[in-house]
């Protein structure tokens, strides 16, 4: 007789006559109130929605003056091979850290993800492990990565719920190189690559960030959105088009961002410390202080917190625990690791907008005035 795995099989997420199942959420950034969702735990397919966790451990390298904006990264023969959409990199040849970002939020070029992997970790493969682990750190525990770029694997999943704690962090933590997102256009060996974002510039408040598709995922969106000192963030998963799924942002958009606070009560996203690679748990990991920043004086309007967060940031706070999403564990435990298999996840705890005063904000991690002005003039478009 066979023995009893030791872990369920993962429930199968495309087939024959695959239809992408739909998932969305919207949450109110400031509060952590979710204003809407629909099967936002349910296992899918993130397709481009990679390449925000593969620019998150671009941006630390960054932060942390392990790499810079010029400095070249090598093209191997396996990056120049990925399948489209693609820069058309050869081997051999190079290309700096900042036009790899532009490519990945515009073109969302495969073969700048893979070069940016292999860079900062040797192999692809070692590069989605540290990915799957940063996840883990910020409390996503039903996202599991296997490459840099979102192209077709079984096992790289994710979840509506997952992508909009992501999309929240990235901009949390590093509140200048986010605004890389809102790149609209990007001129590379002279060609214009466009970015795929149709939001950008077409809806009012819209920041970033990020489009994926294959089709076993279908049509995917993380958008962020500031108005009237209001931030929220809306994930939509699994559309039947561009059109459909820009239709169903915009619509999400425009319903909710209204009822969004314009106080902050909630903490900013962090990562857990002491993690480690197979994904510990999130019951009562403490929170490094240095995982989150505001944004610098300097940073752009668009993107810089409102007035009532930047004046809390700079007072001296304690570490503030990990937000701990919900995850329906049967349904996710195969893919996620071996101790989230064998534990139950801590209930999903939803913030009040009703705090008296606003949390106030660590100041660790803010960039030099120069880093900023730096990243700030090569993301102002040159007067005409």
């Amino acid at each position: 007789a066979k023995g009893k795995r030791e872990h369920p099989r993962p429930r199968a997420i495309h087939g024959p006559n695959y239809h992408p199942p739909y998932a969305d959420i919207v949450i109110d950034d400031k509060s952590n109130v979710v204003l809407h969702e629909v099967s936002a735990d349910e296992p899918r397919h993130p397709a481009s929605l990679t390449k925000i966790m593969t620019l998150y451990l671009l941006f630390e390298e960054l932060e942390a003056g392990r790499l810079k904006l010029d400095a070249p990264l090598p093209v191997s023969t396996r990056a120049s091979l990925q399948n489209p959409t693609k820069l058309g990199l050869k081997p051999n040849q190079t290309i700096n850290v900042e036009d790899a970002i532009k490519g990945l939020v515009t073109k969302s070029a495969n073969d700048a993800a893979v070069v940016v992997a292999e860079a900062m970790a040797g192999s692809e493969e070692e590069f989605a492990a540290r990915m799957t682990a940063k996840a883990r750190a910020l409390g996503m525990a039903g996202t599991t990565y296997v490459n840099a770029s979102g192209l077709p694997a079984e096992a790289q999943i994710t979840t509506a719920r997952d992508q909009a704690l992501l999309g929240r962090a990235i901009q949390h933590r590093f509140p200048v190189y986010y605004q890389y997102f809102a790149t609209p256009s990007f001129k590379y060996k002279g060609a214009e690559m466009r970015n795929h974002n149709n939001l950008l510039g077409n809806v009012k408040g819209v920041d970033g960030i990020k489009t994926g598709y294959t089709e076993a995922s279908g049509y995917n969106l993380t958008s962020s959105v500031r108005r009237e000192e209001r931030h929220i963030v809306a994930v939509v998963l699994g559309g039947t088009s561009n059109g459909a799924r820009d239709a169903r942002m915009r619509q999400l958009i425009e319903e909710h961002i209204m009822r969004a606070a314009t106080l902050r009560t909630a903490p900013l996203i962090a990562e857990a410390t002491g993690m480690e690679s197979d994904g510990a748990s999130q019951d009562s990991a403490p929170v490094a202080a240095r995982a989150v920043a505001p944004a610098p004086a300097s940073a752009s309007p668009a993107v810089a917190m409102g007035d009532s967060e930047a004046s809390a940031a700079s007072g001296k706070v304690e570490p503030v625990p990990v937000p701990r999403p919900r995850v329906q564990t049967a349904k996710l435990a195969a893919q996620t690791t071996k101790h989230a298999a064998s534990s139950k996840a801590p209930p999903r705890t939803r913030l009040t907008a009703k705090a008296s005063a606003p949390i106030a904000l660590p100041s660790a991690y803010t960039l030099t005035s120069s880093q900023t002005r730096h990243i700030e003039r090569r993301l102002t478009p040159s007067a005409p």
